[in-house]
C-alpha cells in the first residue's frame, strides 16, 4: 500500500510546472466549450494524437519525405544514423517537455520525432522556395492540404519541442540556407494565413528560448508588448468593461486602430481604439489554442487571454458584434453576428484571469471610470436627443432661436416699462 501511495502521477506529472515542460493536454474546463478545436484534422505531430483515423493519410507520407530529404542532402547533409543517434541523446529531455508520461518506447519516440520534425521542416522549406516543389506531389499541389496544415501545426496538443525541429533543420541544412533561421521559415509559413508586415516578423527571426511552434507564433503576436503600468489603481474602477452598445450610450466611441498587432488596444479621450481583426477559421483556432497554452504554462504572459476577455466584454450580444463590424473593427468570415457573439462568450469560459496584472489593467480602469462618470452619460444623452439626426438638430436650433427671441422681447418690454421713451 505504501508503495502504491508513492507512485507518481502519469496524467499530470510532478514536473509539469518546471521550465522544460511546454506541451500540455488541454484543461477540461477549457476543453468542454469547444472539444473539436484542439484535435488535428490531417496531420499528427507528436504523441498525443498518434494513430487516429483522420491523420493516417499524411502519416504514410512522412517516411517518403524523410527518404527524399536524405537523397537531396546526400552530398552535404548528415547520414541517416546521425538523425537517430542525435535524437536518442536527448530522449530524456524530449519526454520532460510533455506534461504526461508517454506510453511509447524509446525507439518509437525517437523515430516519431525524426519523421515529424522532417515533415514540418520540409514543408517550411518548400513554402519558402528553398526546395522545389514537385508538381506531382499531392502534398504540395492540393491547396486544401496547406490550409489544414496551418491549423494543425498550431494546436497545443500537436507539438514537438522546438529544439527537435532545430536539430533536424541543422542536420539537413544546405550551404545556401546558412542565412536562414528556423524561426524565419516558420513565421513566413504561417504568414500566408495571418499576413503581417515584414518588419514585424523580422523582430522574431532570432528570438531565443522558443519552446515549440505555437509558442513562437504567440510570441510574434504579443512580442514586445509589456504590461501597462496601472498607476494609482483604484479598485473601484478596476473591473471588466461594458458591452459596445453600453459604451456608445455612455458617449465612448469605437474606432479601428492602425497597428501591426491586433492586441494593441488603446483608450484615449473617450475613444476605444481596437485594431481590425479578421475572424476566420485560422484566427478562431489560434485564439483557442493560445489561451489554452497560456492557462497551462507558468512561464509565458497572458496577453492573448487578456485580449480575449476584453473582446468578450465588448461583444456581449449579436448587436455588439454588428456594431464592431459597422466600425470596421471586425471582418467576419465565420458566420452570423450571433455566431461571433457566441464564439467570444465561449472563448473565455472556464479561464483563469487576473485583471490587476493584465497588460490592459490601465485600459480597463480608464474605460470604467469614463463610463461611470454621470456627466459623460448625460452629455451623451443630450447629443443623441438633440443632435442625433439633421431634423433633431434643426429642431433644437429653431427652439434655441425662439427662446433667444423670447428673451430679447421680454428684455425690451421690461426696459420700455422702466425707461419709457420721451
Amino acid at each position: 500500500m505504501e508503495q502504491r501511495f508513492r507512485e507518481r502521477p502519469r496524467l499530470l506529472r510532478q514536473t509539469a510546472s518546471n521550465g522544460l515542460c511546454c506541451i500540455f493536454r488541454v484543461p477540461r474546463s477549457v476543453f468542454v466549450s469547444n472539444p473539436k478545436a484542439y484535435e488535428p484534422q490531417i496531420v499528427s505531430i507528436g504523441p498525443y494524437h498518434r494513430g487516429k483515423e483522420q491523420v493516417e493519410m499524411l502519416e504514410q507520407h512522412k517516411p517518403r519525405l524523410f527518404a527524399a530529404l536524405l537523397d537531396r542532402t546526400r552530398g552535404h547533409g548528415a547520414p541517416v544514423e546521425a538523425y537517430f543517434r542525435t535524437m536518442a541523446s536527448v530522449e530524456t529531455k524530449i519526454r520532460e517537455c510533455y506534461s504526461e508520461d508517454l506510453d511509447c518506447g524509446s525507439w518509437s519516440l525517437i523515430e516519431m520525432m525524426v519523421l515529424d520534425a522532417c515533415f514540418v521542416v520540409e514543408m517550411f522549406r518548400v513554402t519558402a522556395s528553398l526546395v522545389p516543389a514537385d508538381p506531382a506531389d499531392p502534398l504540395f499541389s492540393m491547396p486544401w492540404v496547406y490550409s489544414f496544415l496551418t491549423l494543425d501545426l498550431l494546436l497545443i496538443e500537436n507539438q514537438i519541442p522546438f529544439f527537435v525541429l532545430e536539430t533536424v533543420f541543422e542536420l539537413s541544412m544546405a550551404p545556401t540556407e546558412a542565412h536562414y533561421s528556423l524561426n524565419k521559415l516558420a513565421l513566413e509559413f504561417f504568414n500566408y494565413s495571418l499576413p503581417r508586415p515584414q518588419h514585424e516578423l523580422e523582430r522574431h527571426y532570432h528570438v531565443p528560448n522558443v519552446t515549440h511552434l505555437l509558442d513562437l507564433f504567440r510570441l510574434s503576436l504579443v512580442g514586445h508588448l509589456e504590461l501597462e503600468d496601472p498607476g494609482d489603481v483604484n479598485e473601484e474602477f478596476l473591473q471588466l468593461i461594458p458591452s459596445a452598445k453600453q459604451l456608445l450610450l455612455a458617449g465612448i466611441k469605437l474606432k479601428p486602430r492602425k497597428s501591426d498587432r491586433f492586441i494593441d488596444v488603446r483608450f484615449e479621450r473617450g475613444v476605444l481604439q481596437i485594431p481590425p481583426l479578421t475572424l476566420d477559421a485560422f484566427t478562431r483556432s489560434l485564439f483557442l489554442n493560445c489561451i489554452a497554452y497560456e492557462q497551462c504554462s507558468c512561464y509565458c504572459s497572458k496577453h492573448i487571454t487578456t485580449y480575449a476577455v476584453l473582446m468578450s466584454c465588448v461583444i456581449s450580444t449579436a448587436a455588439d458584434a454588428a456594431l464592431l463590424s459597422e466600425h470596421n473593427i471586425i471582418t467576419n468570415f465565420s458566420g452570423s453576428d450571433e455566431y461571433v457573439a457566441r464564439y467570444f462568450n465561449n472563448l473565455t469560459r472556464g479561464v483563469s484571469f487576473d485583471i490587476s496584472i493584465s497588460y490592459l489593467a490601465g485600459l480597463f480602469r480608464e474605460v470604467t471610470r469614463y463610463h461611470q462618470n454621470k456627466w459623460h452619460v448625460q452629455w451623451s444623452g443630450i447629443k443623441r436627443e438633440y443632435f442625433g439626426s439633421p431634423w433633431s438638430f434643426i429642431s433644437a436650433v429653431a427652439a434655441f432661436i425662439l427662446l433667444a427671441l423670447t428673451v430679447v422681447q421680454a428684455f425690451y418690454a421690461v426696459y420700455a416699462y422702466y425707461r419709457p421713451s420721451k
